[in-house]
């Protein structure tokens, strides 16, 4: 089953043109193989602005997965988990936890983070982090179960059990 996906980065300087965006074109090369990426911008770190295009995305455009990167730090223009939180119907935890655990694993920054990860009717909503290195590590951590979960979401009725 392919998906539709979308890459959203939230960055200030790079919604104004001051810094390129390495993060969304690695982020797509991750997911290739889950489907085809329909949707790609850059907006400011702006809670509303977040959280509408999300919105857009999930409910007319009906993407099944939507990544973001950026806004997860604590410094005070890190919107995107509380933008997220705004929109999403259902967490799952348990991604967020993961990734905060296997980046745990090389380096201690990784407690700061505060991605969440959840569900918007049949969207999966991830939040990672804007460098490339970081983002890519935490989608790496989850891409062996992310076609399942997707699946799952689209009503895949197949067990749950690995063979």
């Amino acid at each position: 089953m392919m998906f539709r996906i979308g890459i959203l980065t939230l960055s200030d300087k790079g919604a104004r043109g001051e810094r390129v965006d390495s993060s969304g074109p690695l982020l797509a090369t991750l997911v290739a193989e889950l489907g085809e990426v329909i949707k790609t911008a850059i907006i400011p770190d702006d809670a509303a602005t977040i959280a509408a295009t999300l919105c857009i995305w999930a409910d007319q455009e009906h993407l099944q997965l939507i990544l973001t990167t950026g806004g997860t730090g604590l410094s005070p223009r890190d919107v995107t988990p509380e933008a997220t939180l705004r929109v999403v119907d259902r967490l799952v935890p348990g991604m967020a936890e993961a990734m905060r655990a296997a980046s745990l694993l090389k380096t201690p920054h990784a407690m700061l983070s505060r991605a969440v990860v959840g569900i918007r009717g049949s969207t999966l909503i991830i939040n990672l982090p804007g460098s490339p290195k970081g983002a890519s590590e935490n989608l790496t951590i989850l891409l062996p179960a992310l076609g399942h979960a997707l699946a799952k979401l689209q009503g895949d009725p197949a067990d749950c059990a690995i063979p």
